[in-house]
């Protein structure tokens, strides 16, 4: 079978909202904290020189003095990372929830208070902090959720911190709705893993015999999973969906990955696979969330979504070569190649270098898809205080 080219850019959506505007987007009242500057003028896009990001493209470098100047700041933001939280003990009427690997979840009567940590993790264990993330992945996944409102609701009220989203509770559906679009991967469930197993029918889905890492499957296919035991558990028969509402939650997730694709092809990315979560409001109503509860993900962030650089991809997979990610992959083949990330009891520190470069990647991503510029953080200030008396004026203000 021969190589797939790249995705083409398809026909924009009725309502394409793929730019922040100042006179139009809902952004600012309601997520006061983002200070997003807007330009005419291609996004900021350095190379990724540190760990597999191979030859430059014209994507790739842009501006490399502002990828030195991200790693100096991260270098600089080592000391200041949120890696735990404890708003319970800081502000009035909290209780924490669930504590993920990444996000924790606190309760507020009828809202969730969502934190994003700079925790980073990979094979079910947390591996290292990067700088930064939790702001990155929060205003990532609200910039997302605000451009998705013409596909599907979404469960978030408003944003009071740069690391903190404040969404409506709702029943959670179990299952982890993982949209794929090329058979990649390297973790024991991956779609690469299991098809060069010989697995031929995936969740479902048919694969032909004869293809090769990193190539394009013909249709994107949905390969949900319960994250129990048993992957394999009966989604509808085992009374986790009923078919109503699993049919109305496939057919959001296909359209949300398609219309991530065009976004980011049209930014000079391949959104490669991704996952969602879903629930249910109180009326009935199927919503796209952002919950901790079961995947601790958030929408089309590099934690939850792999991305390539489009303009070296046919290049690079017709000579055998991994694509240019911009993604935390790097990161989990490190940990692979150092350790057993599955089974060692305790794992090797992440080198600086790669921790930095992780920091520079989530930024590069943002800042390519939103064409905004990312704000860093002053550093003075601790984050947990920050955040602490953000969120208690926030819940001050909803009473």
């Amino acid at each position: 079978m021969s190589p797939s080219a790249p995705p083409a850019a398809a026909a924009r959506p009725a309502k394409p909202l793929l730019r922040l505007r100042a006179a139009t987007s809902p952004l600012p009242a309601r997520f006061p904290h983002l200070s997003m500057s807007t330009s005419s003028s291609p996004p900021r896009a350095p190379p990724l020189a540190a760990a597999g990001g191979g030859a430059a493209t014209s994507l790739l470098a842009a501006d490399p003095g502002h990828r030195d100047a991200v790693l100096l700041a991260a270098r600089g933001a080592m000391g200041n990372c949120l890696r735990e939280t404890r708003l319970d003990l800081a502000v009035s009427g909290l209780r924490l929830t669930a504590k993920g690997k990444v996000r924790d979840v606190y309760e507020s009567r009828e809202h969730l208070v969502l934190v994003t940590t700079d925790r980073q993790s990979a094979f079910d264990r947390v591996l290292a902090s990067i700088p930064f993330k939790g702001q990155v992945l929060n205003e990532t996944s609200l910039w997302w959720f605000d451009r998705t409102r013409h596909i599907t609701p979404n469960a978030v009220v408003f944003s009071p911190d740069k690391n903190v989203t404040i969404a409506k509770r709702c029943s959670v559906f179990p299952v982890e709705f993982v949209v794929r679009g090329y058979v990649t991967g390297s973790t024991d469930t991956s779609l690469w893993t299991v098809y060069n197993k010989g697995v031929r029918n995936y969740c479902g889905n048919a694969l032909p015999n004869g293809m090769v890492k990193n190539q394009r499957l013909s249709t994107n296919i949905l390969t949900p999973t319960t994250k129990a035991v048993d992957h394999d558990v009966p989604i509808i028969s085992s009374g986790l969906m009923s078919k109503e509402d699993f049919d109305e939650a496939r057919s959001k997730a296909l359209s949300l990955f398609k219309y991530g694709q065009e976004v980011a092809l049209e930014n000079g990315l391949i959104l490669v696979d991704t996952k969602y979560e879903f629930g249910k409001a109180d009326d009935g109503t199927i919503m796209l969330i952002d919950e901790v509860s079961f995947i601790d993900k958030q929408v089309h962030t590099p934690d939850s979504s792999r991305y390539w650089i489009a303009s070296s991809y046919e290049e690079r997979f017709k000579s055998g070569l991994e694509p240019e990610n911009v993604d935390k992959e790097f990161l989990r083949l490190w940990f692979k190649n150092n350790c057993n990330p599955y089974e060692d009891a305790v794992l090797p520190d992440a080198p600086e270098d790669l921790v930095c470069e992780l920091a520079w990647r989530y930024i590069f991503l943002f800042e390519t898809i939103t064409n905004s510029k990312f704000d860093i953080p002053e550093t003075q200030e601790p984050i947990q205080e920050r955040i602490s008396r953000n969120v208690a004026e926030a819940l001050q203000s909803l009473c």
